[in-house]
């Protein structure tokens, strides 16, 4: 994927933002919904088309605002950045005329929330470490690797199966780990640890676009997708197609130093006691050879007894 000017002098403006501590929430409101417009072609969303050359990649914003049922002045201000006051039911238009996954559905609207929220309430400081007793939770899980993240892909805590599944990525003495900055900072071991890399990184660009929405004032949060954007071109690229994901469930395939090839399944559950905290329980079918190698790993885990790491 290549930048075009504008998508360069874009993200060169954001970077710049981001370099300064902050994040322009009306420049991620108009950059989301642009994004999404240039998709939606007008025979895609029901529209006649007449031939012709279009000036514009995908609807207009007349269009939109048509399909939408608004007027066009209104929503020329929205995609300028101005959500705040716009109702659920203009937001729920918008989504679906700009045909909206859960995912991007959910991010419109965090973003109009956070674009509507007094100053005084908008920053909220993401947990930075676990109560003691899911830690226990976590040590109870001894047949699964399991862990807790938060939005940014820190790891906050693990069992001693996780720590041993992810030997490779707490091999950075910074703490927490990242597992964002492990992807794009560190490709070579990535790769060969992570079989499907490329989805990885795309899916991590995606989660931590997701947690700019739900808090575009989180200080860490903006200093890593900084570090990031300037550390790795995949980054800045994954980072300019504003794509959104939420991590619920899946597969995951690793190759692991010590016992080979793993196919997980893993589930990812959100801690509602502890509000941007996130369960991660990997598993694999009974009597299978994933089930085989993670008893192997479980054996040489309890023989290197590694040391819990500070997180």
């Amino acid at each position: 994927m290549r930048l075009s000017g504008t998508q360069s002098l874009r993200l060169r403006a954001s970077y710049d933002e981001m370099m300064a501590g902050t994040i322009n929430l009306r420049t991620e409101i108009r950059e989301f919904l642009r994004s999404r417009r240039s998709r939606i072609t007008p025979d895609k969303a029901g529209l006649p088309t007449y031939g012709g050359n279009r000036r514009v990649k995908g609807l207009r914003r007349e269009e939109v605002a048509l399909l939408a049922g608004v007027s066009v002045d209104y929503y020329v201000r929205i995609e300028r950045g101005d959500l705040a006051g716009t109702s659920e039911g203009v937001l729920n238009a918008l989504a679906s005329v700009l045909q909206l996954d859960d995912a991007e559905r959910d991010h419109l609207f965090h973003l109009a929330r956070q674009s509507g929220a007094p100053s005084s309430r908008r920053r909220r400081k993401p947990a930075a470490t676990v109560r003691p007793a899911l830690q226990q939770v976590l040590d109870a899980i001894t047949d699964a690797p399991a862990w807790i993240r938060n939005g940014r892909h820190d790891v906050l805590a693990m069992n001693q199966l996780g720590r041993a599944l992810y030997s490779p990525v707490l091999e950075d003495p910074r703490r927490p780990a990242n597992t964002a900055r492990f992807v794009y900072l560190n490709p070579d071991a990535a790769k060969t640890f992570f079989v499907d890399y490329d989805q990885v990184t795309r899916n991590a660009a995606a989660i931590l676009r997701m947690e700019v929405g739900r808090d575009p004032h989180d200080e860490e949060l903006v200093a890593l997708v900084g570090e990031l954007s300037t550390c790795s071109e995949l980054f800045r690229q994954q980072w300019a197609s504003q794509d959104v994901r939420l991590h619920g469930y899946g597969s995951k395939r690793v190759n692991h130093p010590v016992v080979g090839r793993l196919d997980l399944d893993f589930e990812s559950m959100d801690l509602p006691t502890d509000p941007g905290l996130h369960l991660n329980v990997y598993s694999a079918p009974a009597e299978g050879p994933a089930a085989d190698s993670l008893a192997l790993l479980a054996s040489w885990a309890a023989s290197e007894n590694p040391r819990r790491p500070s997180f």
